[in-house]
């Protein structure tokens, strides 16, 4: 089956009307060396071997291997799942050492809801972060696609955050200063966790942090069509994995907000976030857009448009330029929406 003519509409611009916009030369040439690999497409016939293909690739690492010669504190927790649902695994992490309470980022991992794991990504999360910011680090390792399809993964990341909230003292984290993020798959369970938190009178985040987030099952956008064959994560990998996510349910009309952000008609009263995308990626028209709908609820948004970036340019070339002024934005702005009011009036002063 061809999923990337398959999608709910087709309605939408031909691939043809428009060429892809070029990628950073530096970018360009990481690519290359990957060859056509990099780009393999998931389909609903390889996703089985594709998944135990990333089992295989991406170890988790253990406990030891995070504390990384006693730089971090690390530790798994099992803890109540959603109703009806299975306990959940967090991963704690924090800079050792240091006593105090510290805020939070609750972290949710990439994969395309059918890939991934929450212990691979703490290296790069702890290296770039917790100890420059001091910021202490829960990563969620939900339920993955198609074993369990909406709402099992967005319900596992809330039972999570409302039992970091309600736990904030023993872990010595400042329950008034968590921002949720993620990339990608993780960075759509983000934003429709700022969602349900905000349906529900749950746990107020301070912030969201969107990296490239999937936001919308519709998979019609512009770019979607531009960047198809193309991308690192194109029209056929997005449509396998939201099919998977929401087998029978793929395409409805009345899809609900938390299992699609980008279908939300009410974005009012959300914590400030931090969108990122590339201008090459097959995100990037969604992800456009939901920062527009946030600003026009007068909510408040930083969009980040990185110019010849693909899906995940930062994790496939770390050290290309483009790579290092996207982590620097991300971390100005951690920076300034963990820093109390006013101890930012203070310097200001």
């Amino acid at each position: 089956m061809d999923l990337a003519a398959d999608t709910p509409s087709e309605t939408g611009p031909v691939a043809t009307a428009w060429g892809a916009p070029p990628f950073d030369p530096e970018l360009a040439a990481v690519l290359a060396e990957l060859g056509d690999g990099g780009r393999e497409p998931f389909t609903p016939e390889n996703l089985a071997d594709r998944q135990a293909r990333d089992t295989a690739v991406r170890p988790r690492p253990t406990v030891r291997d995070l504390e990384a010669d006693g730089r971090f504190a690390v530790a798994e927790l099992r803890v109540p799942g959603p109703p009806g649902g299975p306990d959940v695994t967090l991963v704690s992490a924090r800079p050792a050492g240091i006593a105090g309470p510290l805020p939070l980022l609750f972290y949710l991992h990439g994969g395309g809801m059918i890939t991934g794991n929450a212990w691979s990504v703490l290296p790069r999360l702890l290296r770039e972060w917790a100890g420059s910011l001091e910021l202490a680090v829960v990563s969620v390792e939900y339920r993955l696609a198609p074993q369990a399809r909406y709402p099992a993964a967005v319900e596992d990341c809330y039972a999570g955050l409302v039992w970091v909230a309600a736990h904030a003292a023993e872990l010595a984290v400042d329950g008034d200063r968590i921002v949720v993020g993620g990339k990608s798959a993780g960075g759509g369970l983000a934003a429709a966790l700022a969602l349900l938190a905000r349906d529900r009178g749950g746990p107020t985040p301070v912030g969201q942090l969107l990296l490239c987030p999937m936001l919308d099952d519709r998979n019609d956008t512009v770019s979607s069509h531009q960047l198809a064959g193309v991308d690192t994560w194109d029209r056929t990998s997005n449509a396998t994995a939201w099919q998977a996510l929401l087998g029978d349910r793929y395409g409805a009309a009345d899809l609900p907000p938390y299992a699609a952000p980008a279908r939300a008609t009410d974005l009012s009263r959300l914590p400030p976030a931090y969108l990122e995308v590339g201008s090459a990626e097959t995100l990037r028209d969604e992800g456009v857009a939901y920062a527009q709908a946030i600003w026009q609820a007068g909510g408040q948004a930083e969009l980040h448009v990185w110019p010849g970036a693909f899906h995940g340019f930062d994790t496939v070339a770390p050290r290309a330029a483009l790579s290092r002024d996207a982590r620097e934005a991300r971390t100005r702005w951690l920076r300034r929406v963990l820093t109390p009011s006013d101890a930012r009036r203070g310097s200001a002063c």
